[in-house]
Order: C-alpha cells, then structure tokens, then sequence
C-alpha cells in the first residue's frame, strides 16, 4: 500500500504564488510516477501535472508557463510550484501517484486534497 499526503494549499489573491508538497510513503518502490489533479466545484476532475521518475513531465495546457512540478526522489516528494495563479486555478488539488501507464492514466493512489483558492 501507498499513502500520500498533501500540504500547501490556501488562499492567495490573483497573480501571486503557492507552493503544493506531497509525500509518499509506504510500498513506494511501485511508484514510478508521482502528479496533481484538480477538481474545481461541479466539474470533473483534471490533470493538472505529471512527473516520471526519470524527469519527464506533462502539463496541462492551461497551467503551461505558470506552474512547474518537481521530484525529489531521496524524499519521495513531489512539488508544484504555482505562479501568477488566476481566479480559475481555485480548486481542491489531489496528489496522485502509482506506477506509470500512460499520461492519461492516473496512478492507484490519491491523497485527500487540499484547497487552493484565489481571489479576484
């Protein structure tokens, strides 16, 4: 089993900046891709971005530029940093992580979420 907890999330008004952890614990030998998904209030849940672990990554076209995730893999960690953050980035963001099948095919495993809201 793989348990993955977020950190981070919060309240910033638009143009600013946070910073999302997650850590991974457990049988974390299966994981070989680590990202964040976001639901935002009556639609469906997105990726938001990937990361293998040999570095490759995948964005969503909407967070191309503004956002970067990283890994630290001593750590079993994964970031996204999140810049000039707009009003409609607000939603709850899941880590993911698992074994890699695809860029469209999320791991097994998902944390509870945290918040990231931004106000106009």
């Amino acid at each position: 089993q793989v348990q993955v907890v977020e950190s981070g999330g919060g309240l910033v008004q638009a143009g600013g900046s946070l910073r999302l952890s997650c850590v991974a614990s457990g049988s974390i030998l299966s994981i070989t891709a680590m990202g964040w998904y976001r639901q935002a209030p009556g639609k469906q849940r997105e990726l938001v971005a990937r990361i293998t672990t040999v570095g490759s990554t995948n964005y969503a076209s909407s967070v191309k530029g503004r956002f970067t995730i990283s890994r630290d893999n001593a750590k079993n960690t994964v970031y996204l940093q999140m810049n000039s953050l707009k009003p409609e980035d607000t939603a709850v963001y899941y880590c993911n992580a698992g074994r890699f099948a695809g860029w469209g095919i999320p791991g097994d495993y998902w944390g509870q979420g945290t918040q990231v809201t931004v106000s106009s």
